[in-house]
């Protein structure tokens, strides 16, 4: 399309070009879409921040990238039996990490569950957790005292949600905090594409010693809509073997632990 064209643009022709702009580029900045749109940068934010509203890209600082895309995420009882031996491992691992006596945060998500699923035998341990499955997971183990959040549900996932579950979770504190994520980047840090739900993983970070991030390869160097915390964020990362070896190391540069099973 001409200089002259871009020009011209209504707002939501502008907004669409961009899109496909930054589709091709894969980054774009203010100041280039200043540039190519003659607009002020008032206006370019205002067109980013309404594509990063609709999900059509990320908003990082200074401008925007494209957003790399994973497959819609199916409900968790229903991809429980996706990359499942993966999960498996995974959990193994990380289960290793987690001593008697601690208090640990279990998030929600089928590789969380399969933590869960190891735990079950220890003892003096407690559990907090937003998920309906953990609770199921663990409600009869002797050894565990389990703390649910209350909140609002998401069903998809089977976890509580929201303002009432952050408020609970800031009077806790956990020596560890073992969650999923839709998506991990070394450079974009942990993303999610369900935006009520990014406040309250924001919450549940915060209360753990260390925080450990679970996440078979499929959700690795993915980026998805909603910016929930840098990388530098995350203490470990406990994936799998076929997470490609230049994300770990790109991991490992930004200072997070990996684990591999």
């Amino acid at each position: 399309m001409s200089e002259h064209h871009l020009k011209t643009l209504s707002i939501e022709e502008r907004q669409e070009e961009l899109r496909r702009l930054i589709e091709q580029r894969v980054r774009i900045t203010v100041t280039e879409v200043c540039a190519i749109f003659a607009v002020s940068e008032a206006t370019a934010r205002r067109d980013l921040d309404a594509l990063a509203d609709r999900g059509e890209l990320l908003r990082v600082h200074g401008g925007a990238i494209a957003v790399r895309r994973a497959p819609p995420e199916p409900p968790a009882l229903q991809r429980s039996v996706e990359q499942s031996s993966c999960k498996q491992r995974i959990g193994y691992l990380a289960a290793g990490l987690i001593g008697d006596g601690e208090t640990v945060f279990l998030g929600s998500g089928t590789t969380v569950l399969e933590v869960a699923h190891r735990l079950r035998e220890r003892h003096g341990l407690t559990v907090i957790t937003n998920s309906l499955l953990v609770i199921n997971a663990l409600g009869d183990a002797a050894g565990v005292t389990l703390i649910g959040l209350g909140g609002m549900l998401r069903r998809s996932e089977l976890s509580f949600i929201g303002h009432i579950a952050e408020d609970a979770l800031a009077q806790l504190h956990a020596d560890r905090v073992v969650m999923g994520i839709r998506a991990f980047d070394p450079e974009e840090g942990l993303t999610s594409e369900y935006l009520p739900e990014m406040r309250t993983d924001r919450a549940l970070l915060a209360i753990g010693k260390q925080v450990v991030i679970v996440a078979d390869h499929t959700k690795i160097g993915r980026v998805s809509t909603a910016f929930v915390a840098p990388s530098t964020a995350v203490d470990v990362l406990v994936t799998d073997s076929d997470t490609p070896a230049d994300l770990l190391q790109a991991f490992t540069a930004k200072g997070v632990h990996v684990l591999t099973a």
